[in-house]
């Protein structure tokens, strides 16, 4: 997937961070003049130019929301898989790119966090924690993940912040973080988070704090209650994100994630 569809679009959504010189040439007609070297003319007695290549280098984090919500889904797969996948398909695009790729995986504490290296030994370890890592904590505090990365990362880098952002209080340090980074946020939704089934009378438990509750799904007010509330705390995180300038896409846990990211890199490449 990433060496068929997904390489090209990553280049040129991460275009790098600047330019660096590369060599000198013999001035031609229509070179910018402002690239003259004066001091190199001068002495070979003919016009010069610096020239300069794109600085490719960059360096992604992979900032990946392992807490009790995740292990929800209706169909395939549950969140936190879909999650794995995404971020995958980042990582593996990063070092075909030669770029360095890290991880930091967060519940109400950051549990795991790998600084950012090259290669595809880096990329190995990363989904090696994706897949395998046990969590401490069920619970969520995104605002603890952001305020360690702001803290640890000293180059600017682009941080793909992967969660279905259950959790209030973390506007403050995405403000923060963006001010430094590129931070884009990747929403993972469940279908019947806003559009609840009718399956009778069942009990629920939450992940995160263990609480159990008997609920009668065919009860249509109570449907409807649940679709409102999705759709308010849908509105709210597009709210916190664009008065933090951070870009996002959003997806279902199905084998279609990587449709919405190529949406994702055409969008910001300002192609349809």
């Amino acid at each position: 997937m990433v060496n068929n569809i997904f390489s090209g679009e990553y280049h040129t959504h991460f275009k790098g961070q600047g330019m660096t010189f590369a060599d000198f040439r013999e001035y031609v007609a229509g070179d910018d003049i402002r690239s003259i070297s004066w001091t190199l003319t001068a002495r070979a007695g003919k016009p010069f130019i610096k020239t300069f290549e794109e600085e490719r280098e960059l360096t992604m984090i992979l900032a990946v929301d392992v807490s009790g919500s995740q292990d929800y889904g209706s169909k395939n797969y549950f969140k936190g898989e879909t999650l794995t996948y995404v971020a995958a398909t980042l990582a593996f695009s990063a070092i075909k790119n030669n770029d360095q790729v890290g991880l930091l995986l967060f519940s109400d504490e950051v549990e795991l966090y790998l600084p950012p290296k090259k290669g595809r030994a880096q990329v190995y370890r990363i989904l090696r924690e994706l897949l395998y890592f046990k969590p401490k904590s069920q619970k969520t505090n995104i605002a603890s993940g952001l305020d360690y990365l702001r803290g640890v990362l000293k180059k600017r880098s682009t941080v793909f912040l992967l969660s279905d952002f259950r959790d209030q209080n973390y506007e403050a340090s995405l403000r923060l973080l963006e001010r430094k980074h590129e931070v884009i946020a990747g929403l993972v939704q469940d279908e019947t988070e806003f559009v609840f089934p009718d399956v009778g009378l069942i009990e629920l438990q939450d992940a995160e704090t263990g609480e159990v509750s008997l609920i009668d799904t065919s009860n249509p007010v109570f449907r409807e209650e649940m679709k409102s509330k999705f759709k308010g705390d849908f509105e709210n995180f597009q709210k916190k994100l664009s008065r933090s300038g951070v870009r996002s896409f959003s997806f279902l846990p199905d084998d279609n994630y990587h449709h919405a990211l190529l949406a994702f890199f055409k969008r910001k490449a300002g192609r349809k």
